[in-house]
């Protein structure tokens, strides 16, 4: 199989993250599974969705084309696709399908379905969501020759195609369902997973049965799972403790996890990442005066992210200080060029200075909003109110509301807030992913401050096609400045992943992406 170069060069990009000693043990068949969900998806549509919360309901039922290895992350394997080449050019791919898959309603899937998926994505029709249109925007037409090849053709080189087939968000659809209702996937779930879809109880859990017939011989071992939503911390720790679920797989805060440790002692494990997620602090352009640059600036400037780093680091996931990359990763800007760039000084009260001077410039020196966010408690609610006290140090007065999932994605894809806290949720660290976010709105609808802006777009366009690594940083650097001076939307802080898991919980693989590695296939209990 041919890889990209930009493949090879991301396999270096992968931070440590602590893993327990291999347990060489046979895998036992059985048992129901059940988990933690801190939030429930607003739909079941992977398409449309940029919260965990849909890919920990729904990952469990669904294939993708390709997936990521989490043993040798950032590999690239395969998961539908039995093998693939790339032509020379990079203009071509083409993937060679297993031909023992099966939908769960038992029709075949072919290489009509995975047309009718990356059609969706890339061009979704009239009333159909695709976070992901920007990012599969470079696909020019997709042949499928036979039942079991596909064939992608390609408009212009992208530099990490491969990375972007093997996206967890690409949950592949029915065809023939795709034909009856374009948007089937929100309301109804039917996919070739290791598991079959049995119930949904809204307020209480999301339930799965094993598919007897899954194309991976052998998988998956269980008999079942149960995704149980507890949106309160609290709740959740108490049933983690009396074994009543027995795992959290987006992550616990530094005291929640000492909690555990000191109750449960060696009958909880528990592995930590740096976390491919950030916190960002999104200005609704077409809401005055948030349309005015000098008071986006100004919001920015305020924000101390170094010592709320320091501070919020002890208390919640929230941990590095970094531009539009994850910190450490080879395409992000070194701490000593990110303290120039606005909002990342590390002089507090002069950056403080320069914003109420522009406040004051703008004409709203007593500026008052509400600051929209979630109210998850982990890291929304900290990030929340420690903007909330920055901001009050330059004289502005900040309402701080939080809503829950469903009406927070719902207000925040309607353009219904002021100022809010968004997320930037990756899946690995690869700069389009990281870029598209900031991508001008009628090309990402993903990019929620609805701001426009062709120089963004054409810098952006620029690293995609870019293969020598120093030229395509040297690009990344100057979006980040353009974005930082314009601040539509801005880093907070990235996170810091803290997974709990039962000792009898195994096969389950940690990574720095909670998006990754939760279709369940290998999962088994040792009891």
């Amino acid at each position: 199989m041919k890889r990209t170069a930009l493949a090879l060069i991301s396999a270096a990009a992968m931070l440590a993250f602590a893993a327990p000693a291999a347990e060489a043990q046979t895998p036992k068949r059985g048992g129901t599974f059940t988990f933690a969900i801190s939030a429930e998806t607003p739909n079941y549509d992977c398409h449309g969705s940029d919260t965990y919360a849909t890919l920990h309901f729904s990952a469990p039922f669904y294939s993708t084309l390709l997936k990521f290895n989490l043993d040798k992350y950032p590999e690239v394997t395969g998961d539908l696709a039995e093998s693939w080449t790339v032509a020379p050019g990079l203009l071509t791919y083409t993937f060679k399908l297993h031909r023992n898959v099966a939908f769960h309603d038992g029709s075949p899937l072919t290489s009509a379905d995975v047309k009718a998926t990356y059609d969706r994505l890339r061009d979704p029709p009239a009333g159909v969501v695709s976070t992901r249109k920007a990012t599969f925007a470079d696909i020019d037409r997709i042949e499928t020759p036979d039942p079991y090849t596909v064939v992608f053709k390609m408009k212009a080189v992208n530099a990490a195609m491969l990375e972007h087939f093997a996206s967890p968000w690409n949950c592949i659809y029915s065809a023939k369902r795709l034909a009856e209702d374009a948007n089937f996937p929100k309301t109804n779930v039917m996919g070739t997973g290791p598991f079959i879809f049995t119930e949904h109880v809204k307020g209480s859990h999301v339930a799965g049965k094993r598919n007897d017939k899954y194309f991976r011989q052998g998988l998956p071992y269980l008999d079942g799972f149960k995704g149980v939503f507890m949106l309160q911390a609290a709740a959740m720790l108490n049933a983690f403790q009396g074994g009543q679920v027995l795992a959290e797989f987006r992550s616990v805060s530094p005291a929640e996890r000492d909690r555990l440790v000191q109750a449960m002692g060696d009958k909880v494990r528990i592995e930590e990442s740096s976390w491919t997620l950030n916190l960002l602090v999104v200005f609704n352009v077409e809401k005055k005066p948030f349309d005015d640059v000098r008071v986006r600036r100004a919001l920015n400037l305020a924000i101390d992210r170094w010592g709320g780093s320091q501070g919020l680091s002890r208390t919640s996931t929230l941990r590095s200080v970094g531009g539009v990359i994850r910190p450490g990763s080879p395409y992000a800007t070194p701490e000593a060029e990110l303290v120039k760039l606005p909002g990342f000084g590390k002089d507090i009260n002069a950056a403080r200075a320069e914003a109420r001077r522009l406040l004051r410039e703008a004409g709203v020196p007593n500026l008052s909003f509400t600051l929209h966010n979630r109210n998850l408690a982990q890291p929304y609610t900290p990030g929340g109110i420690y903007l909330v006290d920055q901001w009050r140090q330059i004289g502005v007065t900040a309402e701080h509301k939080q809503f829950e999932t469903s009406p927070y994605l719902a207000a925040m894809s309607s353009g219904n807030f002021e100022v809010a806290i968004d997320f930037s949720n990756l899946f690995m660290d690869e700069p389009s992913l990281g870029l598209a976010k900031y991508v001008s709105f009628d090309k990402a609808p993903q990019n929620l401050s609805h701001a426009i802006d062709r120089e963004l777009d054409s810098l952006f366009d620029k690293q995609v096609r870019e293969l020598d690594m120093k030229k395509r940083i040297d690009l990344i650097k100057a979006f980040e400045k353009r974005l930082f001076d314009q601040a539509y939307q801005v880093p907070l802080l990235w996170w810091h992943r803290i997974v709990p898991t039962n000792k009898v919980v195994m096969g389950w693989k940690m990574s720095p992406s909670h998006n990754l590695g939760q279709d369940l296939a290998e999962v088994w209990l040792n009891q």
